[in-house]
């Protein structure tokens, strides 16, 4: 009986981690997109002052290099790609959530 117990007490915890692993990395990045302030000119799906993340993962469909140039646009900022307003450098976030902000808005920011 305890044997039982156990085996369901752990497929329950294996079923509920691969849930929270299923649904965590958009969610994740979304909350890191609130918390670096990103939301205030970037929406999922509306321009704003910059681009949808939407706008910007169609853009960069199939292209090999996207991630990385990205990732480099975030962090120094630049300007010019989707109109005359600067993205501002954003060297005070950490390059491991960058690279999970980059890589969310090119799946699609879903």
């Amino acid at each position: 009986m305890v044997n039982t117990m156990n085996r369901h007490l752990l497929l329950g915890l294996a079923l509920a981690a691969a849930t929270a692993g299923a649904a965590g990395p958009a969610h994740a990045s979304l909350e890191l997109a609130k918390k670096y302030n990103c939301l205030a000119c970037h929406q999922v799906d509306k321009k704003v002052v910059g681009p949808a993340f939407r706008d910007i993962a169609a853009k960069h469909q199939g292209d090999a290099g996207a991630a990385a140039k990205l990732v480099e646009k975030v962090k120094k900022g630049g300007g010019g790609v989707y109109g005359p307003v600067p993205m501002p450098p954003n060297a005070n976030v950490p390059d491991a959530d960058i690279k999970a902000l980059v890589d969310w808005v090119l799946a699609g920011a879903k």
